[in-house]
């Protein structure tokens, strides 16, 4: 063999062991992921909220559809669902039936870019710096959206694009409030814009992508916790370092689990200063991938429960 055959053989062998791993085995390793988030008033009982997103189903993956469907038996309390439940044409069925028993459970929606339109081959490499197309002007193939839709709202599930309303969970009052895809440029939260329901227990905003420019005005308004999807959590990170990319204008330290967030958050290091009652921001790694990029890498593809708990007395530490 050639001395640089030599070299290169072991790095080849790495590299495709990398791939093997990254396409065949990270994207079945499910993960659920747990935290307790204080938000509730001080007496309320804990709240348990299980957080889907990015389901990306096709036809024919039922290991995917049979995990999240397993997830019935956390029992949560509610169940919030951030969009890109569809990634083919076929596939609204298989995303109802995946969320099968969860669908008897209290639930909400928003949607996302992949709700709407069918996934298409585009490089991967333009996602560095956010000028890859999308929507309309990458394909022109529609999904069945409304069909996706019906079928949420016939299980009971509350539409939040665009869109406020109120719900009684576990004898809490809760106020919701979501909207449409801000990746496609077509959430519209002057549609639901207002403060914080003094009433409610607790005011909970809901979008598919991260964008400052929703969790800024939602957090202004008094929301206390607000649950998003779409960056994937990176989708294809560096061990120790995290994610390359966000696919939004949110940071890659927040890409994935809970921080906290207030109007502003995303210009803190410039001299921005955090206000005492900070909002607690969810960011969920989805639970699959484009069928054209389906690689994970340091990224397990996950779904979490989010206990609820009051907050904590005013004077005293949280443990959070």
């Amino acid at each position: 063999m050639h001395p640089v055959w030599r070299l290169a053989a072991p790095v080849l062998g790495a590299g495709a062991g990398v791939l093997a791993w990254s396409v065949l085995v990270e994207p079945r390793a499910f993960a659920l992921r747990r935290f307790e988030v204080p938000v509730l008033p001080a007496g309320s009982a804990p709240l348990r909220i299980l957080h889907v997103s990015d389901l990306h189903l096709t036809p024919g993956q039922a290991y995917r559809a049979d995990w999240l469907r397993g997830l019935d038996a956390l029992e949560p309390d509610l169940v919030v669902s951030t969009g890109d439940n569809l990634a083919h044409p076929d596939a609204v069925l298989p995303v109802l039936q995946a969320y099968g028993p969860l669908l008897c459970r209290p639930g909400a929606f928003v949607l996302g870019s992949n709700d709407y339109f069918a996934p298409k081959a585009k490089n991967p490499l333009r996602y560095l710096d956010d000028s890859h197309p999308r929507g309309a002007a990458l394909t022109t193939q529609r999904l069945p959206t409304q069909d996706l839709v019906d079928g949420f709202t016939a299980a009971g599930w509350s539409d939040l694009t665009n869109a406020r309303t109120r719900r009684s969970v576990t004898g809490l009052d809760l106020e919701l409030v979501g909207v449409d895809d801000p990746h496609l440029g077509q959430d519209r939260y002057d549609l639901a814009r207002a403060p914080a329901a003094p009433d409610a227990d607790l005011t909970i905003g809901v979008t598919h992508a991260p964008y400052q420019r929703v969790l800024d005005a939602m957090t202004g308004d008094g929301a206390a916790l607000v649950l998003a999807g779409h960056t994937h959590g990176g989708q294809v990170c560096l061990p120790g370092h995290g994610a390359l990319v966000t696919n939004c204008d949110m940071d890659t330290g927040r890409a994935k689990g809970l921080s906290r967030w207030w109007p502003g958050a995303g210009h803190a290091g410039r001299g921005g200063a955090a206000p005492q009652d900070l909002a607690y921001l969810h960011v969920s790694a989805g639970l699959g991938a484009s069928p054209y990029s389906p690689m994970r890498l340091a990224c397990r593809p996950e779904a979490t429960l989010l206990t609820l708990r009051p907050r904590p007395i005013s004077g005293l530490p949280s443990t959070a």
